[in-house]
């Protein structure tokens, strides 16, 4: 197996973000997400990395470790990239548009509120209540652009061209994914172990589980898990190339990309060993379970890891470590009931 990139971007004297922040704009590797790492230190959280008996929850497998990426500032993992987007290029006085479900317009406005921008989110109609107070409450004009995430996209667009804001992408920018990826970067650091066995993502459009992906670069067995509300990676596998697909179900505010991303794409098919269908009644189980058993709540969409495993849909071997990264907490607590 090719040897690693260090697990510390501290230790590494590559690991300046100002060294060479156009390989930065252009390509998503390991020095890329080592770069976001320090860039964005001090401006997002080292979320806690839970290491269980796999049977604490009913798993077979030796060890569960839950990265909990929920507590992040936002309420999503969605911090990381937005963060490492503004802060790698100057932002005009017009601020920051996005077009976001939920949480990469919660994220990028939490991140332009930290460093004064203003900040406009374009979100679809499907996103709840929850969300849209969450953006109002940071300071952000939410404003409803069309059925999904496609059509809040192209308004978002439309906009971005008459006012010459910076737009940020929920998850199909370099820098976007690259800060993802620092999520990873920060398990080996946190493990004291290395890497787990396996690890284990919720997939939209694809942004986090690419990050994730060119950090590891296959030192670890990375699996790719959706509902079958929002099946853009198992698409884009079926047809050779990211396709649009409908969006409907429990995750489709969180994970409604309509199509996967084309950073993603080519990461996906070399790094990501499987990709997964998980249906709807086991990630509300594995919802509950979280709140349940560990008191942690968490959006559908960050319930997905457990789920899979909890159905046997991902069977790791009984000796193995798994992690499962829980990916957000933007959700109606009612919910939970």
């Amino acid at each position: 197996m090719r040897p690693g990139p260090a697990a510390d971007p501290a230790a590494d004297p590559a690991a300046d973000p100002a060294a060479d922040d156009a390989a930065d704009d252009a390509v998503v590797d390991a020095a890329a997400v080592r770069r976001a790492a320090v860039r964005i230190a001090g401006h997002v959280r080292r979320t806690p990395l839970w290491r269980l008996p796999g049977a604490e929850l009913g798993l077979p497998c030796a060890e569960v470790w839950l990265k909990l990426e929920h507590l992040q500032r936002g309420g999503s993992f969605k911090a990381r990239g937005m963060f490492n987007a503004l802060l790698a290029q100057p932002a005009p006085p017009a601020g920051v548009v996005i077009a976001s479900g939920g949480n990469a317009g919660i994220a990028a406005a939490t991140a332009a509120q930290a460093l004064g921008l203003p900040c406009e989110v374009f979100v679809p109609a499907l996103t709840g209540p929850a969300k849209r107070a969450a953006l109002a409450a940071l300071g952000a004009r939410v404003v409803v652009g069309g059925a999904d995430y496609a059509e809040a996209l192209a308004a978002c667009r439309q906009r971005q061209h008459g006012s010459g804001a910076l737009m940020l992408h929920a998850y199909d920018q370099p820098a976007v994914v690259a800060g993802a990826g620092t999520l990873a970067l920060e398990i080996e650091a946190q493990s004291g172990r290395g890497l787990p066995d396996r690890l284990l993502v919720s997939v939209g459009g694809g942004g986090l589980v690419a990050g994730i992906a060119a950090w590891t670069a296959g030192r670890c067995r990375v699996e790719a898990l959706e509902p079958p509300g929002a099946p853009t990676l198992q698409a884009a596998l079926a047809a050779g190339q990211p396709v649009d697909v409908a969006v409907s179900g429990l995750a489709a505010d969180a994970l409604g990309a309509r199509r996967l991303g084309g950073i993603a794409w080519p990461i996906c098919r070399r790094w990501v060993a499987a990709a997964h269908l998980v249906p709807e009644p086991a990630i509300r189980a594995a919802q509950q379970q979280l709140w349940q058993v560990l008191r942690l709540a968490v959006e559908p969409a960050a319930a997905l890891p457990l789920a899979a495993l909890a159905a046997g849909i991902v069977a790791p071997a009984a000796h193995e470590r798994v992690a499962l990264v829980l990916c957000g907490a933007n959700l109606d607590p009612a919910g939970l009931a």
